[in-house]
């Protein structure tokens, strides 16, 4: 019978980070970032328990890269930051605001295609 021999192989796996886009919106700096962008800006409002919200976080994030320079992407965790919240009296997550001059000019509620968010931002352009 021929001899067999235990190989152990040791793979080194380097994390890769994630380069996160998308600023972070909290109840604090929310009148700073949107109410005086100059830009349009996209806020996802969002909570780490939503599993629609996990679906559109990454197309947020990607919106941000695309977007950079011409929009203002930005995520509210609605649990942490219940002022805005009540403010725009978001009841349903994933909602995403759309604002332009510090006015709310559209808005979409639930998970949907990229294709729709970006004819959304496109339109304030």
């Amino acid at each position: 019978m021929p001899e067999t021999k235990n190989i152990s192989l040791h793979l080194s796996i380097n994390p890769v980070k994630l380069i996160k886009m998308a600023i972070e919106l909290t109840d604090a700096n929310f009148d700073q970032i949107v109410m005086q962008a100059d830009k349009p800006v996209l806020i996802d409002l969002w909570a780490e328990w939503c599993g629609p919200c996990r679906m559109v976080g990454p197309i947020v994030e990607e919106l941000a890269k695309e977007y950079e320079g011409k929009a203002v992407v930005c995520k509210l965790d609605v649990d942490s930051n219940p002022g805005v919240t009540a403010q725009f009296g978001v009841r349903n997550i994933p909602t995403i605001l759309f604002f332009k001059g510090g006015e709310v000019v559209d808005k979409q509620v639930g998970a949907v295609p990229k294709s729709v968010l970006q004819s959304k931002i496109e339109a304030l352009l």
